[in-house]
């Protein structure tokens, strides 16, 4: 290694930091997440999207993740509070922030109807902060036992975190340069004359050129918000971008918790001297917080160091693989949805449809179309009529269905209708297969049709 890449390395990797940046991301992501969970919990979306439906869109290789019975996704969501403020706090923080990445990864296991890209942020976000030391410094954890505070932190404790927010927002912006985002303006032509009833820039919205002006904003926006924020000299321009611009999303497209998750986590770009700033404030504020005894810095073992480093090598090199692996299907991205998910892609699309299955008796003929809310509720049937992985599974449903009536090898076909981003509707699968005998995979479905095709 060379003097200067060794220099880059130690600066990045092993450089002695203040642990003052991972105290403050604690905090603030266990906050929000409390935030967001109880939320969750008080729309009612636990019985809404797990209890009440009696069918689940599983990820392949995950159908053993069921629903728990009884009062159990209730329990599930008491321990993801729990957790939640226990992480805030820094109360047996590891404990608690390896119990909430397991409790939430598995719920967004159970039906990925419920997929977001935010949801998929949190599981990243959770599993990175297991490996570093964020409950040394300001927490419970050091409050009842004082001699394990430590004041210096290698600096891959928090480069890790600014790592990843760069890689979200980077690979969004790059999968918005593409003729619908850029040349067309699609979806925003679609979304934001919807919005054009609010006061004072209600009547903008309506007019093309400012869903152009949207579009390019924010794929530029995307593309270098990260490499703003890691610029001393332009981090507060960069800062206040963020949070203008998720507020403004989180207001015309009513996309969640996700803008405000975005603000609270990117504090971690600040300066240490900037998350002092705001250790010292809330000390002021919790006085009793503040008593420690003299601070070291944070060692570990070679042998923990390494495993660490091979973990987490292997989870950036996955994170920078999977927004690519769409090159390895034909057709178009957005139509096929084969490698769509977990790849930052980002408000894209505007695509409906409609589905109407039917099961055929082989021995006899008989033919029935099924009515698809006797298995799926409204959300459910709106996600599955646009997604081949899900007209698949849900097909492979009835198949087994039909087989309990009596029914020997029961052939499942679709008539499947998709618009995509106003194209107008368009034959999405070839009615003529047999779904039931269609294999579920990674590999490229030959049963969707082409956009282009008539």
């Amino acid at each position: 290694m060379s003097n200067s890449a060794s220099a880059y390395f130690n600066r990045w990797v092993k450089a002695p930091v203040h642990i003052a940046p991972l105290a403050v991301l604690r905090i603030a992501f266990g906050s929000i997440m409390l935030v967001s969970t109880i939320r969750f919990i008080l729309k009612g979306w636990i019985e809404s999207f797990y209890i009440k439906p009696t069918f689940h869109f599983t990820f392949y290789g995950f159908d053993w993740v069921k629903v728990p019975p009884g009062v159990g996704m209730y329990l599930l969501f008491g321990l993801l509070v729990a957790t939640a403020i226990m992480v805030t706090i820094g109360l047996c923080y590891r404990f608690a922030i390896t119990a909430f990445f397991l409790c939430f990864t598995y719920v967004e296991l159970l039906d990925k109807t419920t997929y977001l890209n935010h949801y998929y942020f949190i599981s990243v976000m959770a599993f990175l902060m297991i490996w570093v030391p964020a409950h040394r410094y300001f927490s419970v954890d050091v409050l009842i036992s004082p001699n394990k505070t430590i004041s210096r932190v290698p600096a891959w404790t928090i480069n890790i975190f600014k790592l990843q927010l760069l890689m979200v927002y980077f690979f969004a912006g790059l999968s918005k340069l593409n003729y619908d985002w850029m040349i067309a303006a699609m979806p925003l032509r679609i979304w934001l004359p919807a919005s054009s009833s609010l006061p004072i820039i209600g009547g903008l919205l309506a007019q093309t050129w400012v869903a152009y002006a949207f579009s390019w904003f924010g794929a530029m926006f995307d593309i270098f918000i990260g490499f703003l924020l890691l610029s001393k000299r332009y981090r507060k321009l960069g800062y206040a971008l963020v949070v203008v611009f998720h507020l403004a999303t989180g207001l015309l497209f009513k996309i969640g918790m996700f803008p405000y998750i975005m603000i609270f986590v990117t504090i971690i770009f600040f300066s240490e001297k900037t998350h002092i700033k705001l250790i010292n404030f809330l000390k002021m504020l919790l006085p009793k917080a503040g008593h420690y005894v003299a601070a070291k810095d944070y060692r570990l073992p070679a042998f923990q160091s390494r495993f660490i480093y091979t973990v987490l090598v292997i989870h950036f090199i996955i994170q920078t693989i999977l927004p690519f692996r769409f090159l390895l299907y034909p057709g178009k991205l957005y139509w096929t949805e084969e490698g769509y998910r977990f790849s930052w892609r980002v408000m894209l699309m505007e695509k409906g449809g409609t589905i109407f299955f039917h099961v055929k008796d082989p021995a006899t003929g008989r033919r029935s179309e099924i009515i698809n809310a006797q298995y799926l509720n409204n959300f459910q049937e709106t996600q599955m009529s646009t997604q081949p992985d899900m007209i698949l599974q849900f097909a492979h449903f009835l198949a087994a269905e039909y087989e309990k009536k009596g029914i020997k090898n029961p052939i499942v076909t679709a008539d499947s209708y998709v618009t995509l981003n106003g194209s107008g509707s368009k034959l999405y699968i070839d009615s003529t297969v047999n779904l039931a005998t269609q294999q579920e995979g990674f590999g490229h479905k030959k049963w969707i049709r082409p956009f282009n095709s008539k």
